[in-house]
């Protein structure tokens, strides 16, 4: 039925009811038919993706709300012109769906973003080991989408202001007059653009990415989430560190994945001179072959300083990450001491001058009764 007809059939219809109440009867007749059709179409297009994947049903539901409201403002719109209203009341209520109208566009803009977002987000995975591919396009994509985000509702929360002639020109005055008034504006909004640059910034460079493990203020954690003004970062011990996005961009920190996930630790010895290298090299060899953190590319032992009384041996060690990199940095100090205590008790650190000194007295005294032997040194 072309709208023309449509429109004086609604009106022949309700002809006998006052003009309210004939309003009512078609604006609720209009919002019924909306309804009812949205219904049946997304009954019919969830029936089509009945043998898809759950992400074309997941679409399907993340598009139904703004779908069904769109579909009622454009079906009260159609109705508006055989409501018998007055001109005033009429005007008002079409301004109000102008304005919804503008809202929901931009609703739907910002769901088609994220639609578009989880598509191009299919063919990465974040749940594997090396995901240094996957965690770039995942940070690029966080980061412009909320400055696309801050964008769209900037443009349609103005858009909305300029059908409303008062605010409009309350703009126009507020923009003509300069000065003092667009100084203090610039000022109020210096952070909030400084950081939005800062994100866009982030997003095309990338010193850092999603689950990158930084040290960050002396602080080592995870890059957990990136806005479009802070950066969140969790740390070790289940702690979060809200950063300021200028801060990755103005001052030093420290990136552990950058280029990879993979690592590189140390477990330190200190043990007496006397301690040959070669069996620690075996056993650490043995300790990492055994360890299911240890990813098979690095270990190995060397001496990297003697010091006054004890020599310290450096046990390097890699892994695919920094937790499995910190597991077993820490399972090969345990078990080196373990084995160092059983099978190398002399090797553990000891002070040289009071033991010949201990000697020197069971050697010197050996002679004497046991009452007049003199008390043995101690250690200071």
């Amino acid at each position: 039925m072309p709208p023309l007809t449509l429109v004086a059939w609604l009106r022949e219809s309700t002809a006998w009811a006052p003009p309210w109440l004939a309003s009512l009867i078609i604006f609720g007749a209009a919002l019924a038919f909306a309804l009812t059709a949205h219904e049946a179409i997304v009954r019919l297009v969830r029936r089509a993706l009945t043998r898809r994947d759950e992400f074309w049903r997941a679409l399907l539901v993340r598009t139904r709300r703004p779908g069904r409201v769109l579909t009622v403002i454009i079906a009260l719109g159609v109705a508006l012109p055989a409501a018998p209203l007055r001109a005033g009341a009429a005007g008002v209520v079409q301004h109000l769906l102008l304005i919804a109208f503008i809202l929901v566009m931009g609703w739907v803009t910002l769901t088609a973003l994220d639609i578009a977002a989880a598509l191009y987000m299919r063919r990465y995975r974040i749940d594997v080991a090396d995901n240094l591919t996957a965690r770039k396009h995942l940070t690029q994509v966080r980061i412009l989408r909320r400055a696309v985000t801050v964008l769209v509702v900037l443009v349609s929360a103005g858009l909305a202001l300029m059908t409303i002639s008062g605010v409009r020109q309350w703009g126009v005055s507020l923009l003509a007059a300069g000065g003092a008034a667009s100084l203090l504006v610039g000022l109020a909004l210096q952070p909030l653009l400084s950081n939005l640059f800062a994100g866009i910034q982030v997003a095309v460079t990338q010193p850092i990415r999603i689950d990158d493990a930084v040290i960050v203020e002396n602080e080592f954690g995870n890059i957990e989430e990136i806005t479009t003004t802070y950066v969140v970062v969790r740390l070790w011990d289940e702690r979060r560190m809200v950063v300021p996005l200028t801060h990755f961009l103005q001052k030093p920190f420290q990136n552990w994945t950058r280029e990879s996930s993979q690592l590189l630790g140390t477990a330190m010895l200190y043990v007496d001179y006397a301690m040959p290298v070669e069996p620690v090299r075996r056993k650490l060899e043995e300790i990492v072959r055994a360890s299911a953190h240890w990813d098979g590319r690095v270990a190995a032992v060397q001496v990297t300083d003697l010091r006054e009384r004890t020599m310290e041996i450096r046990c390097l060690v890699s892994a695919e990450a920094s937790g499995p990199l910190f597991d077993l940095r820490c399972e090969v100090r345990e078990k080196l001491i373990a084995w160092l205590q059983a099978e190398h008790p002399w090797a553990l650190p000891r002070d040289r001058q009071v033991v010949q000194r201990v000697e020197s007295w069971d050697r010197d005294d050996a002679h004497r009764p046991p009452a007049e032997r003199p008390e043995p040194p101690r250690p200071q």
